[in-house]
């Protein structure tokens, strides 16, 4: 997209933001105008109360006094209506911000979940928050000042016309000569280091908010240098672009300071209202308003040169704003479809992240309603990703996966997150109360129920130890270890009690009987239960009713464990290298891991 296509796009996103508040914001420019031009009264007054004091004669004492009340009374004026611009401005503001941030939590709730796993916190917390926050001076600011710019000095202009037009043209030339130096700021290459500026705040702020989150796993393993690493490397980045834009920028605005500063624009008018005096053809007392109401005149250029930095920042914040607000929410049909029963089916299965590279190749599988499927293959395989399919955070490029015979694609989001509850490797908790933690999917339970499910995760015992039992807020008044927030997420699963349950390493955190009481929970919950579950332990696998390898996106093996294995083939070597890998670690800490299931 060109760079005049971007803008204009920009435009028309600043003219959207306003148009449902268009009414309100007419009302702020018009009270800005009025306040603006009443402003000037107190300068008039000057000017006319100069030009009585030094006329010949005796001095008119009523002009004198009723030049005084005028512009007392204007700068009143000024005040009452420019308060009332800037307080209804602000007003706006708010409302505008709200329906920003409400907007984008309502696109958020309907992305595809897998869009947002695969963005950065930093990226999306910029966004929310100092993305809607930029296009508050916008608002509440900018068109005030650049009104006031605006009208104040073209009313003066008037006004020194009719005085004389010489020394009006001779006024103007700081104006001309910062004009002339506007468009330099506003280069493609300009533009271009706004964008690295603004890209190397987001790479700041991820990479802030990633070390963070990875502190506790840095510090244990000693590397706190190569975590650090990636934040300086980011900074560094930011500072290189920084200094570009500086450079680009300092000479520019330097010149700006130079032709706009009040001793240069006095200086112009000195000069030539001293030669249009001396040749008799300005009287003295003519200099006086173009000395108070000359230095107004460079308001615009430097409103503009102040003002130039907020509005593109708005520009651009209303972009990334738009290209959340454009993201494509996964179609709900227009006629929801009921499944009958649970049972799943993957027919043809293919799905990629980017168009030329697919991750799952013809996968074709059925989950029976009672069983528990297994899948298992190297890294890269693409076994996360096949069970994403399942809660819908992407839909197949090709085929289709159906429950009760019907498309996911053709249920309601409501009632697939009924039927399918899901438990992942990297568990993400509310700030909110165990209890609520627990009941997320089921706001309305007990807290019995929410006891129950606790006990059969194997975490209630840990959640009264904390300082007010199941009232405790996590992250306020408590933290959790990975396995204890792996053992409130299946709780939570538990409660949620759904029919199709997908765990994506659920208890990759979970000592050996927390596993064990969380396998004896899915029994006891009912034999009616689809599950689909990445595992890597031997004891879930053993557990399993079908075992499947994936291998470069495609199925290699499926069966039960002791077909798979007596097969010999890449489940047997699977098996083999873990029981290896059991083996090593029980010589290791001097003792006996686990027994072989098949021995």
């Amino acid at each position: 997209m060109s760079v005049a296509a971007s803008g204009s796009q920009s435009g028309q996103d600043m003219a959207g933001l306003l148009r449902p508040h268009l009414h309100t914001f007419t009302a702020v420019v018009v009270l800005q105008i009025i306040g603006a031009v009443a402003g000037l009264a107190p300068l008039l007054a000057v000017v006319e109360l100069g030009r009585t004091l030094l006329a010949p004669g005796p001095v008119d004492e009523g002009r004198v006094w009723l030049t005084v009340i005028a512009g007392a009374a204007g700068l009143f004026a000024r005040l009452l209506f420019t308060s009332a611009s800037s307080g209804i401005g602000h007003l706006l503001d708010d409302r505008v911000q709200l329906s920003f941030r409400r907007r984008l939590a309502e696109r958020l709730g309907r992305v595809p979940l897998g869009w947002l796993s695969r963005r950065r916190t930093g990226e999306l917390a910029k966004v929310v928050g100092e993305d809607v926050s930029a296009v508050h001076p916008f608002i509440a600011h900018t068109p005030s000042e650049l009104i006031s710019a605006f009208v104040v000095p073209l009313v003066s202009l008037v006004y020194l016309f009719t005085v004389d037009w010489r020394l009006t043209l001779i006024t103007l030339i700081p104006v001309a000569l910062a004009v002339a130096l506007v468009p330099l700021m506003m280069t493609p290459a300009r533009l271009r280091e706004q964008k690295e500026f603004d890209a190397g705040m987001e790479r700041i702020a991820s990479a802030a908010v990633e070390f963070v989150q990875g502190i506790a796993v840095v510090k244990a393993f000693g590397g706190g240098e190569r975590a650090h690493r990636r934040f300086r490397q980011a900074v560094d980045s930011f500072v290189t672009s920084f200094y570009r834009m500086v450079r680009g920028l300092a000479g520019i605005a330097a010149g700006m300071q130079v032709v706009l500063s009040p001793p240069f624009v006095l200086l112009v008018v000195l000069i030539g209202g001293a030669v249009l005096i001396t040749e008799g053809g300005l009287p003295a007392a003519d200099l006086l308003p173009f000395l108070l109401l000359g230095l107004g005149l460079t308001a615009p250029v430097e409103a503009l040169g102040h003002g130039f930095d907020d509005m593109q920042a708005a520009r651009r914040a209303v972009g990334r704003i738009r290209d959340v607000l454009d993201v494509r929410p996964l179609p709900e049909p227009a006629r929801p479809l009921t499944p009958q029963g649970h049972r799943v089916e993957l027919r043809g299965v293919r799905f990629g992240y980017q168009a030329d590279q697919e991750v799952l190749r013809g996968i074709d599988l059925v989950l029976e309603p009672g069983t528990v499927t297994a899948v298992v293959g190297p890294s890269g395989s693409g076994k996360s990703t096949l069970v994403q399919l399942l809660p819908r955070f992407f839909d197949p490029t090709c085929g289709s996966v159906t429950l009760g015979g019907v498309d996911l694609r053709e249920l309601d989001s409501a009632a697939l997150y009924r039927t399918v509850s899901f438990v992942f490797q990297d568990v993400r908790l509310l700030r909110a109360s165990v209890a609520d933690n627990i009941a997320l999917a089921v706001p309305r339970a007990g807290l019995d129920e929410v006891v129950r499910a606790a006990k059969l995760a194997n975490v209630h015992e840990r959640i009264l130890e904390l300082p007010r039992g199941y009232d405790t807020v996590i992250g306020d008044e408590a933290g959790l270890s990975g396995g204890e927030a792996q053992r409130i997420a299946i709780a939570r699963a538990l409660l949620a009690d759904t029919p199709v349950l997908v765990l994506d390493e659920a208890t990759a955190f979970a000592d050996p009987l927390t596993e064990q009481a969380v396998r004896r929970a899915l029994t006891s919950l009912g034999g009616d239960r689809t599950v689909l579950v990445i595992a890597h332990r031997l004891e879930t696998i053993a557990d399993a009713d079908t075992v499947v390898v994936l291998e470069d996106g495609a199925i290699a093996e499926r069966g039960t464990p002791a077909e798979l294995l007596a097969r010999n083939g890449k489940f047997a070597e699977f098996w083999r290298t873990h029981r290896t890998a059991i083996g090593a670690e029980a010589e290791t800490r001097g003792g006996v891991l686990g027994g072989d299931p098949y021995r």
